[in-house]
């Protein structure tokens, strides 16, 4: 220590030696052992170290009135408020300084409000393994969010794994030649492209044993459109189309004693072709036409593209396996009996716009067939009914469900 002095000042604040006290616990111990003199001013704080010429290698320490001297006598005197100001010193040390020679033992004091807050939040080491302490409505949102997030995982994993196995399936009999008979597997069913499925007999339930007797020629000339002959809904699936085949069968052979449904081929709205008397069999209005119904009523409302989309599919078909000619004719069911106004204005207005559609039958046009010694009105049913004296007044009437 190269320079050192010493000067007396004022106490130090009792507010200052008060804090001292309340925040330093060795500070307040000492003090309570260790009181200042009754001369000394309250709150007074410091130390006194002087340098006797008698002694110089031997400091005097005097602390809180505690003097030690040379020969280690120790006389009690007054604290006083020092103020020690050092200049060009290094290694200075103020107060008592305690070195320990032998094992140490460390405790670590932590701060009470951060110890505080770690208790209260549950995140101190000392509580693992307790209940938690932790607000029962955040533990119950959190497990809300862990339930929502295993069920939107399960529920995206189940629908990757249906579009991936359907997808190694593969659309069934998409590119499949149609056929007509049961010489192809009577798991699928074949189609005309574009989604327009034929449905069989077998597959709407069509009766055992139900057939037409006359056989059909080919190429036909001419494709006769119809409707269901009394108001009705269109059908939109193929449950509710099937029912209505069956409905149409049994109107036809127990009320008009046809011997099958009269059409070839039926259309519903949901785009699918259902097969009546087929390519091979003769319908119930011309014997060597094709008459292909559209399943609804359409007077007050138009028919889907859907069955439009069918119809032209079909008779593309037609054509290709030379079941229809080349030039074949497209009429309406009005055209070739006037009494009826079959197959519905919103369809009849459709089907003038096809280019295969014939004029024939109308104003200033010869009847339907005429070329080919057809008769001007097309109505086979009566005229079979004749031949056989059977007499149906319920006909006359247009009172049951029937193809018109």
């Amino acid at each position: 220590m190269e320079s050192a002095s010493t000067s007396t000042t004022s106490p130090v604040p009792d507010s200052v030696a008060n804090a001292l006290m309340s925040i330093h616990p060795r500070y307040n111990s000492f003090h309570q052992h260790n009181a200042f003199p009754a001369g000394a001013p309250v709150g007074s704080l410091g130390a006194r170290y002087e340098q006797h010429a008698d002694s110089p290698g031997m400091a005097t320490n005097h602390q809180n009135g505690l003097s030690t001297g040379n020969g280690g006598n120790t006389t009690v005197q007054p604290a006083a408020t020092s103020v020690i100001n050092l200049s060009n010193s290094s290694d200075v040390v103020i107060g008592p300084m305690t070195q320990y020679q032998g094992s140490v033992t460390i405790y670590q004091y932590m701060d009470a409000t951060v110890e505080a807050s770690r208790i209260a939040t549950g995140r101190n080491n000392q509580n693992r393994g307790l209940p938690s302490t932790e607000p029962s409505t955040l533990r119950q949102e959190r497990y809300f969010i862990y339930g929502a997030l295993i069920f939107f995982a399960i529920v995206g994993f189940s629908t990757a794994i249906y579009f991936i196995v359907n997808q190694v399936r593969g659309p069934i009999d998409i590119d499949r030649e149609i056929l007509f008979d049961t010489n192809y597997n009577r798991r699928t069913m074949p189609n005309l492209g574009n989604s327009h499925m034929i449905i069989e007999r077998r597959n709407w339930g069509a009766q055992m044993g139900a057939h037409g007797s006359v056989q059909l020629e080919h190429p036909v000339e001419y494709v006769l459109v119809t409707h269901i002959g009394v108001p009705t809904k269109n059908c939109s699936g193929i449950h509710e189309c099937s029912n209505r085949m069956r409905m149409l069968q049994d109107a036809a052979i127990g009320e008009r004693n046809l011997p099958d449904i009269p059409s070839n081929f039926y259309l519903g709205a949901d785009g699918n072709v259902y097969v009546g008397r087929g390519w091979d069999i003769a319908n119930a209005y011309q014997n060597r036409t094709l008459s292909v119904c559209f399943m609804g009523y359409f007077e007050n409302y138009g028919p889907k593209d859907t069955q439009m989309s069918a119809l032209q599919h079909l008779l593309t078909y037609g054509v290709i396996q030379r079941k229809l000619a080349n030039d074949y004719k497209l009429v309406a069911r009005r055209q070739t009996k006037p009494t009826t106004t079959s197959p519905g204005d919103q369809l009849y207005a459709k089907l003038k716009r096809l280019p295969r559609w014939n004029p024939c039958g109308t104003q200033a046009y010869v009847h339907c067939g005429a070329e080919l010694g057809f008769p001007s009105i097309w109505d086979e049913e009566h005229n079979s009914n004749e031949r056989n004296g059977i007499q149906n007044p319920l006909l006359l009437y247009r009172k049951n469900i029937e193809e018109e």
